[in-house]
């Protein structure tokens, strides 16, 4: 009986080993609008090869590139009920998590990426502490590339502009709030519908990236492209805090020391594709001649800007206080700066 119940404890403890092996693996299953072999998704596989080396196979992540895991507002209810763990996100997805953090992307805030970069640092622990209190763990900023109009057709005035069917991301309050500031009616569609929306012509004007534009086959239908950006798109990659706070120790602190490297590449990286991006644009489409006769001055941009922000301020969308950190530090930077 003795040895009968040796033997058993024996096979018992065999069998549980791969158990303990398998229970000591996670993957992270990962969503993002990148499509495979764009500029984002060469750096998220980099990421997920690391990941996957550091902790010898203990951590992987699943990758869901292209938005096959449908919208952002589809990829965060999937994050939500347990289907993904995390995902890239713009600055629509942000908005969805921690709006204040949309203040970045103001349209005509910003003269330069060395402002957003001064700025972005002096806010980011509180962007950090917003996310983490949406249920969040924010792993990596990044950045899309800078919003041009992209259009159909040729504009005479920017004033066409209010006759026009210009793209709105379905459910994106802060570039509803820019246009309604502008008194111009857009069409709301998800972003997967974009495509199909230029080819039939429910829509003839959009605003993003050039990078955007080409990854996502939008330039093809949109000979027509502003010479003057009006802001540069945001971005995050997020994990759930459901899943953080489920990883040992190590895998934690493995994944949040893994963020500052990734978002350093994703930022340049974007940075250097998108301006690549708009050269090669500029060889293939033509001004948009009312964008290059009405540039709009210094006053109106930043009364534009003002206007936006007080209209999300109002409904609660954007943080006052945040806002006028953000004011701060800008106002700080542009002082050191040389006259």
């Amino acid at each position: 009986m003795r040895r009968l119940m040796f033997r058993t404890l024996c096979a018992l403890a065999l069998l549980g080993t791969p158990l303990a092996h398998a229970a000591d693996a996670y993957v992270l299953k990962f969503a993002t609008l990148a499509p495979q072999g764009s500029t984002w998704m060469k750096a998220f596989d980099a990421w997920g090869k690391e990941l996957a080396a550091k902790s010898q196979g203990r951590l992987t992540v699943k990758f869901y590139p292209g938005g096959i895991s449908g919208d952002e507002p589809d990829m965060l209810r999937k994050i939500r009920f347990g289907q993904l763990q995390g995902a890239a996100l713009t600055g629509h997805g942000v908005g969805e998590i921690y709006p204040p953090a949309r203040i970045l992307e103001t349209p005509f805030l910003f003269r330069s990426h060395a402002e957003i970069d001064a700025v972005r640092a002096t806010i980011q622990p509180a962007i950090d502490a917003g996310f983490r209190a949406h249920q969040y763990e924010l792993l990596a900023w990044m950045e899309v590339g800078n919003i041009h109009f992209f259009s159909t057709k040729p504009l005479a005035s920017l004033e066409e502009l209010a006759r026009r069917r210009i793209w709105q991301w379905q459910g994106d309050r802060f570039m509803d709030a820019f246009f309604n500031a502008n008194g111009w009616s857009p069409v709301a569609l998800p972003i997967t519908e974009v495509y199909t929306g230029l080819s039939t012509g429910m829509i003839d004007t959009v605003v993003s990236t050039p990078l955007a534009s080409i990854a996502l086959q939008w330039a093809s239908k949109t000979p027509y492209m502003s010479d003057q950006s009006m802001a540069t798109g945001i971005g995050a990659v997020v994990v759930s805090n459901k899943f953080y706070a489920g990883l040992p120790a190590d895998l934690q602190a493995l994944l949040k020391s893994s963020g500052a490297p990734l978002s350093k590449k994703l930022i340049a990286d974007t940075r250097r594709d998108d301006q690549k991006s708009l050269e090669v644009l500029a060889k293939a489409t033509r001004p948009l001649a009312g964008m290059q006769q009405n540039t709009l001055d210094l006053a109106e941009q930043t009364a534009l800007s003002r206007k936006t922000v007080a209209a999300l301020e109002a409904k609660a969308y954007l943080s006052a206080d945040l806002d006028r950190q953000v004011d701060a530090a800008l106002t700080r930077y542009r002082s050191r700066q040389p006259k």
